[in-house]
């Protein structure tokens, strides 16, 4: 789970380095988000030759939570970080990056990502 003011890696390489999250398009009465959830994050850290610089207003979507999320089949699945992947709009839903650095979950898939869990290296 992810909510408002929570700091999430940035697992591609746009440039942004910290995400921190300023409103999660959900639903009017939600305030947290999950796996497959897009949001509007400001950019906290970046790198200097990154297409996205520091301050600058972003939509992502979470591709990893340390809250375990349950599946259709009983299980659950949880990692070690929070992490998002900057996206270009909401109609689009396609990555400003060309690259996703380490595992997702096959939700984003279901999600309608399809692009992003393309380029991921390993989706669970």
């Amino acid at each position: 789970m992810v909510q408002l003011r929570s700091v999430l890696d940035c697992t591609d390489n746009s440039g942004a380095k910290k995400l921190r999250v300023l409103h999660v398009h959900v639903g009017s009465r939600h305030v947290k988000g999950t796996i497959g959830d897009i949001i509007t994050a400001s950019v906290v850290a970046a790198t200097t030759q990154g297409q996205v610089k520091k301050g600058e207003m972003v939509k992502a979507v979470i591709v990893r939570t340390k809250k375990e999320v349950r599946r259709k089949d009983g299980s659950f699945i949880r990692f070690d970080d929070n992490a998002a992947v900057v996206i270009d709009t909401l109609k689009s839903r396609l990555p400003r990056a060309t690259r996703i650095f380490g595992p997702i979950a096959r939700e984003i898939k279901e999600a309608g990502f399809d692009k992003i869990a393309s380029l991921a290296q390993e989706v669970l």
